[in-house]
């Protein structure tokens, strides 16, 4: 890899690593790690010190341009305990060049959230996310203990200690057969209980790897994409969306000439790094195999690693796309969706698109309408706080403020107008 290059992956590495391997106190059914044996053993699987201190060092080192990203996932990464978790931030700072801003994002099942946990992520500033499928019923049918008990009260318990230190959190649904039909009921349920940041992520379906196929999906694109056109008719709330919902907000930015946010939608897969709890790396979540390993940061280098031929492969997947998908109207919403969603024949280098490609299809055209609308209310408000913090408007024939490209006047000059006719 050439030094411009490795200077280019490294200003927007992120990292996201398994805390605890696969150890859980729950055993939700359609979880790999439930599969695979996953459980609370002995002694809990977690990240060796010195493997830990060695990484934070070289990854603070390379963070020359002001930003340093971890994320903290299972298993339960809350078993590894409070103090490896204050080793963390310690080595952190200890590492961080000055001026360099850290951000700590953790994914949790939130059972073991209690009044110190809370306070723990609110000292440090931590983003938590909360695995939670929807009311008690939808959830205590998936997410339980390993004695089959329901885990909802546990999870809400754990919430409320979160609100009450004043925790930043996030709600993330599994989508499954039990909930799939249900999406107004889960937008209701969220606005019920205030949560007003969302995503979701369709279920998988483990089972297959028993006899050596790849895993599929427990719900049909077609299921998907209903769904989604049912949770956007609440999202849209009559043009004021009052909740974020992470799938209908990427979808937004495109329509104000921003990038997906959501590596399933951006151009190209994200420089990311997927470490195990024994430092092993992998370019993506979802490419976890002995094919895709780029090393081991106990043994490597962060350069070395990035360097690997493997990881430049992985890069190139994305961007090799199926031939529908060349000439497809909403590329510039989707971009071939994920590459593990995709066929790939390795006889004829030929790729079949994402399996949800129809989900997309269908909640894009669905939602084209109202999101042009939701868009140029979000563009009249930029404009006028712009102009209401002293910034000029641009000539009518100069590029639009809002990014498209196009000139003021064929862009964002009518909203300007349109919106002084109301006020007038």
């Amino acid at each position: 890899m050439s030094a411009s290059c490795l200077t280019t992956t490294q200003q927007s590495l992120g990292v996201m690593w398994k805390t605890v391997h696969e150890d859980c106190n729950l055993a939700c059914d359609y979880c790999y790690y439930s599969r695979v044996g996953g459980k609370i053993g002995p002694k809990v699987n977690r990240i060796e010190s010195w493997i830990l201190e060695k990484f934070i060092r070289e990854y603070m080192t390379m963070s020359d341009k002001g930003a340093a990203s971890f994320a903290w996932q299972g298993g339960e990464p809350l078993l590894a305990g409070m103090e490896f978790f204050e080793e963390v931030v310690s080595l952190q700072a200890r590492y961080a060049l000055p001026g360099t801003s850290i951000s700590n994002a953790l994914q949790t099942n939130a059972t073991l959230v209690n009044p110190e946990w809370a306070g723990f992520f609110k000292r440090y500033n931590f983003l938590v996310g909360v695995s939670l499928d929807g009311p008690r019923e939808i959830h205590d049918a998936r997410r339980v203990t390993r004695s089959g008990a329901g885990s909802y009260d546990r999870v809400m318990q754990g919430i409320g200690h979160l609100r009450t230190a004043g925790v930043d959190f996030n709600i993330l649904s599994v989508i499954h057969e039990g909930n799939v039909g249900r999406a107004r009921d889960l937008m209701e349920f969220y606005r019920r209980e205030g949560f007003d940041y969302v995503q979701f992520i369709p279920a998988m379906d483990f089972r297959a790897q028993e006899t050596g196929k790849p895993p599929t999906y427990l719900i049909s694109a077609e299921e998907y994409g209903q769904f989604l056109c049912e949770a956007f008719d609440v999202w849209y709330n009559d043009g004021q969306p009052s909740m974020s919902v992470r799938f209908f907000d990427n979808i937004l930015a495109v329509y104000l000439h921003q990038e997906a946010e959501l590596c399933v939608h951006r151009k190209f897969c994200p420089t990311t790094l997927i470490l195990e709890q024994n430092g092993d790396a992998y370019p993506c979540d979802f490419f976890i195999s002995d094919e895709y390993k780029v090393g081991n940061v106990g043994e490597n280098t962060i350069e070395e690693i990035l360097g690997n031929l493997v990881y430049q492969k992985f890069l190139s997947k994305k961007p090799s796309l199926p031939v529908p998908c060349q000439t497809c109207e909403y590329l510039q919403l989707c971009h071939g969706g994920c590459p593990r969603n995709r066929v790939w024949h390795e006889a004829d280098d030929g790729v079949d698109p994402d399996y949800f490609c129809a989900s997309y299809k269908q909640i894009y055209a669905y939602a084209d309408e109202r999101m042009q609308e939701v868009a140029q209310r979000v563009k009249q408000r930029m404009l006028h706080e712009h102009l209401r913090s002293g910034g000029k408007l641009p000539g009518r024939n100069d590029p639009c403020l809002c990014g498209s490209g196009r000139k003021f006047k064929k862009c964002c000059e009518p909203l300007r107008l349109r919106r002084e006719e109301n006020l007038a």
